[in-house]
């Protein structure tokens, strides 16, 4: 595994690169001076040329690209064109919301859709196995913010049993409350996933139970629990991880809708708010996280296909 974790190693940093300036020139190819943030209507050519001086947008592409990685290098994001703080900061303490958000939702995923795609799967021919897969279609239709304002209409204006949206002041200091507060955007996040993850969890599981090497080993004598556990499970896990990957990612990059139904203050709604006081820095520093963070999302999924499956494994050694 040493040398394939190298060579992956590798191509996600030559990943990350590109992406850095794929981000860079996209962003600056857009309608828009990153001054315009700190002018008014009526700014003067003196005020507007005092301000490109500030943000450095009137020297070459190329100068501010090079200044803006080394600024990367030392871990700096950059300052906010409107609250002239660091990027950086405000972005950690917004991961502190989106992070448990996104993880919690995706292990409660996981928790639903494992078992109700094996069953779905398992008992094909019965009603509760259609039933199960027409309720996995039927979840993916659904639009998430929709499954949150029907969450927030049942378990917090009706029944009060959770706050409708926020998040403590004092953010993770009393987990309990921030628990209490993630609860409904974590079950929204969760059923809208856990539809989509168990109809791969039943394509897997489908794909193994019609596979010569159960058949052969239940000929032999082994039970169909017995089976699935010995020869079935790695096999089935290698396309699911692939998925469970991609899953992640996407939590994590939709999380802006869920933040801005339930008004947690995470890096979604740091972004909107970014995007609509044209706080160009902010915007820049959390697309850069986010990419980094789906790249080490797929990086990590990548080497757990490999780590289940003893053939990928073989494959890299032959292939030194």
């Amino acid at each position: 595994m040493a040398p394939y974790l190298l060579r992956r190693t590798a191509f996600l940093v030559v990943s990350l690169l590109l992406a850095m300036v794929v981000l860079f020139f996209l962003l600056r190819v857009l309608p828009g001076d990153p001054a315009n943030a700190l002018l008014s209507v009526n700014a003067t050519p003196e005020q507007i040329a005092a301000a490109q001086e500030q943000v450095g947008s009137n020297r070459p592409l190329i100068e501010q690209f090079f200044t803006w990685f080394g600024s990367l290098l030392r871990l700096d994001l950059g300052t906010s064109f409107i609250s002239s703080l660091p990027v950086g900061p405000e972005i950690v303490s917004r991961l502190a919301v989106t992070v448990p958000l996104t993880i919690l939702s995706f292990l409660l995923a996981l928790v639903i859709a494992l078992p109700v795609g094996f069953v779905a799967a398992w008992k094909a021919d019965r009603w509760y196995g259609i039933a199960l897969s027409a309720f996995s279609q039927l979840g993916i239709a659904v639009p998430v913010f929709w499954v949150g304002i029907l969450l927030v209409s049942a378990f917090s204006i009706n029944l009060r049993w959770f706050p409708s949206g926020g998040f403590p002041r004092d953010d993770w200091a009393d987990p309990a409350a921030a628990l209490e507060s993630l609860a409904l955007p974590i079950i929204t996040i969760a059923i809208v996933m856990s539809a989509s993850i168990a109809r791969y969890v039943r394509s897997a599981t489908l794909d193994v139970i019609g596979s010569d090497y159960l058949r052969n080993a239940r000929a032999l004598g082994s039970g169909f629990g017995t089976a699935m556990w010995r020869h079935g499970l790695r096999n089935g896990a290698v396309p699911v991880i692939s998925i469970l990957g991609i899953e992640l990612a996407t939590t994590f990059l939709g999380a802006v809708v869920v933040e801005s139904v339930f008004t947690l203050p995470g890096l979604g709604s740091m972004l909107l708010r970014a995007i609509e006081q044209h706080d160009f820095q902010s915007i820049q520093g959390i697309l850069f996280v986010s990419t980094f963070a789906v790249l080490i999302i797929g990086f990590a999924a990548d080497v757990a296909q490999r780590l289940v499956d003893p053939r990928l494994r073989h494959s890299i050694s032959g292939n030194r």
